[in-house]
């Protein structure tokens, strides 16, 4: 019968159902487990055509050629490789004589199936990239030639090979002038990841992206895991056409045979289930059979059957509606407009936190309104930001800003930190680059980084707070971190300092914690010119740094080798004046600059010099009475 090109019949709104396993059916039917299948081809024409029509009485419309490994690397391994277009014609040959043996009244369309190839890129592994493309586009010349109406990408683990044979398929359409449709397909492990770590909404997006005509997910685990993977790639490109095509569970070796244990019933279920979520392709994988196929060939066809509650396990469970996180005290606080005090403490170059917990409660007492936990400081080692944030905010119940320096991670680890912080109830985000590792400890240390301070702040605010990774992929429910920024107003280019300023305010910062500052005045003249630039006035809640000096050797030292800090002549004259008393005299200056800043600023960023936290307690006393 005459039937309408396969890519009309995708565009129909009824999903297509395909075939179930090719190489179960074949091992069953006694070919040995490490035999070459593709070579059945030639060497047993009859079992090839006979699985074929199986699926076809099943209820299968879509039929998978034999030619899973039918390439000339993996058939090099059986002495074929010189044989390639013949088995890939043979192959599809054997389809269409079983098409045409169950003379149905509807159409029945042919895949042609390719694989990954057995090695890698020699980047990881063995060929290189040329020897992939002529691999690949020997075979796929040989399937469209011998007249498949699609091209199925399947199993594939290794993104980049995926795409490559996805570009070469398309290459080789338009040399042959023939409008073959490509479905792609990879492959997931037990943590909805690729084996190299991509999540479903960047395979789908990619391969989208790419040029495939239908995406989709093959083998893995079993049903409930596609569900999941098939789910996460409609919610990231929800036009994309889709296919499913599940093992039957997870393989166990029983009494020297494979066997897969779950059921044709279950598969009609999930049959039904993956229409709902939009498949346009469904069939199964390895461990499936015709009697598979039946039950989902009936469940398609039942227009009463409605999509199952299925019991997820593990990850796959919907959490339960919470509420969601309160603000944090420090949100509450620039809110409503409360002048705020928040001191920064180094952690210990060791395990034990009992002397910083000590200066902690002195510092509560004195008034302080938070704690500021650096990370790393100087690029020194000490003890993890997070767990001397998370004690303090249970042993002292003072809520802390972790310092987050994006230097020294990559994507991965930022994402799982943030992750990891949030857990901890750690929610208030210093975002900074961090002090390169040449200064501290260990100067050979890595000191790359996958994204810098104001793209880490939009990841945070727009994507993490609403519920996403970067890749897009859901997190659960939506973190709520409060994120500051850094800000020095007295920089030597201000101009440039304003326009890095404005990536991050355009990044969602909610705060900022500013430079030390020794002249106050020149606070006003940064208001002024970013009144000048932008037109409005500056609105960004700062925590204006406040670093009480301890004597004239750091005073000279922080005027002429840190960056952005001018401490002027009468102050240096003040802390020589006073010689022995000079942390006293740091202290009453501190002092002084705290006094004058209120009005102009949302609060004070107080930095101890040396861990002498008691001076900034006396710090504190000054804004303590004032309150």
């Amino acid at each position: 019968m005459d039937k309408i090109p396969f890519r009309q019949r995708l565009n129909a709104g009824t999903p297509i159902l395909a075939d179930g396993a090719i190489g179960t059916l074949l091992h069953q039917r006694g070919a040995a487990i490490n035999a070459c299948f593709d070579a059945l081809n030639l060497t047993a024409p009859d079992i090839v055509v006979q699985i074929h029509r199986d699926y076809i009485i099943a209820g299968a419309r879509l039929l998978e050629t034999n030619t899973f490994g039918a390439n000339r690397i993996r058939l090099k391994e059986y002495g074929l490789s010189g044989r390639v277009a013949e088995i890939n014609r043979r192959a599809v040959d054997h389809a269409q004589t079983a098409i045409t043996a169950a003379a149905l009244d509807e159409p029945v369309y042919i895949a042609g199936a390719i694989g990954p190839l057995s090695s890698r890129l020699r980047h990881y592994g063995h060929i290189t990239e040329t020897d992939m493309r002529e691999t690949f586009a020997e075979q796929i010349r040989a399937l469209i030639l011998a007249g498949v109406d699609a091209l199925i990408l399947e199993t594939f683990t290794d993104h980049a090979e995926i795409l490559t044979a996805l570009h070469v398929a398309q290459d080789v359409r338009a040399e042959l002038a023939r409008d073959v449709p490509i479905i792609a397909q990879m492959t997931f492990a037990a943590d909805n990841r690729t084996v190299l770590g991509h999540a479903p909404a960047r395979v789908a997006h990619d391969l989208s992206r790419a040029g495939a005509d239908v995406i989709g997910v093959n083998c893995g685990v079993g049903p409930s895991q596609i569900a999941t993977v098939l789910q996460q790639m409609n919610a990231a490109v929800p036009d994309a056409g889709l296919c499913a095509m599940p093992n039957a569970g997870f393989p166990e070796a029983i009494g020297g045979r494979v066997m897969y244990p779950a059921t044709a019933d279950y598969f009609g279920d999930y049959a039904v289930t993956f229409k709902a979520a939009g498949a346009a392709i469904i069939g199964g994988c390895c461990g499936t059979t015709p009697e598979h196929i039946a039950a989902m060939h009936a469940a398609l066809s039942d227009p009463l059957r409605s999509v199952p509650i299925i019991p997820m396990n593990g990850d796959d469970q919907p959490p339960e509606p919470q509420a969601p996180p309160h603000p944090t005290e420090l949100a509450m606080r620039l809110a409503e407009g409360r002048f705020t005090v928040t001191v920064e403490v180094a952690p210990p170059r060791s395990f034990t936190l009992d002397d910083l917990v000590g200066k902690a409660h002195l510092l509560r007492a004195a008034g302080a309104d938070l704690l500021d936990v650096a990370d790393t400081p100087a690029a020194r080692m000490r003890m993890s930001a997070y767990a001397v944030a998370h004690v303090l905010q249970s042993q002292v119940g003072m809520e802390t800003v972790l310092h987050f320096p994006t230097r020294g991670r990559n994507i991965l680890r930022v994402q799982g930190d943030l992750l990891a912080a949030h857990a901890l109830d750690l929610r208030n985000l210093f975002v900074t680059m961090g002090d390169p590792t040449r200064i501290g400890d260990y100067p050979d240390a890595n000191d790359g980084y996958d994204i810098v301070p104001s793209k880490l702040i939009d990841l945070i605010t727009h994507k993490m707070n609403e519920g996403q990774d970067m890749g897009g992929n859901s997190i659960g429910r939506p973190t709520a971190f409060t994120v500051g920024c850094a800000l020095n107003m007295f920089a030597d280019d201000l101009d440039r300092e304003l326009g890095v300023l404005e990536k991050k305010l355009s990044a969602g910062a909610d705060f900022a914690l500013g430079q030390a500052v020794f002249e106050p005045h020149k606070i006003e003249l940064f208001l002024q010119r970013y009144e000048e630039r932008f037109g409005h006035a500056f609105n960004l809640p700062v925590l204006m740094g406040i670093m009480p000096l301890y004597g004239l050797r750091q005073a000279r030292f922080l005027h002429n080798e840190v960056p952005g800090i001018s401490i002027p002549p009468e102050i240096m004259k003040r802390l020589e004046d006073a010689g022995d008393d000079a942390p006293q005299e740091g202290v009453r200056i501190a002092q002084e600059i705290l006094k004058a800043i209120q009005g102009l600023v949302a609060g004070a960023y107080i930095i101890p010099a040396f861990g002498r936290y008691e001076l900034a307690a006396e710090v504190i006393d000054a804004v303590t009475m004032a309150r």
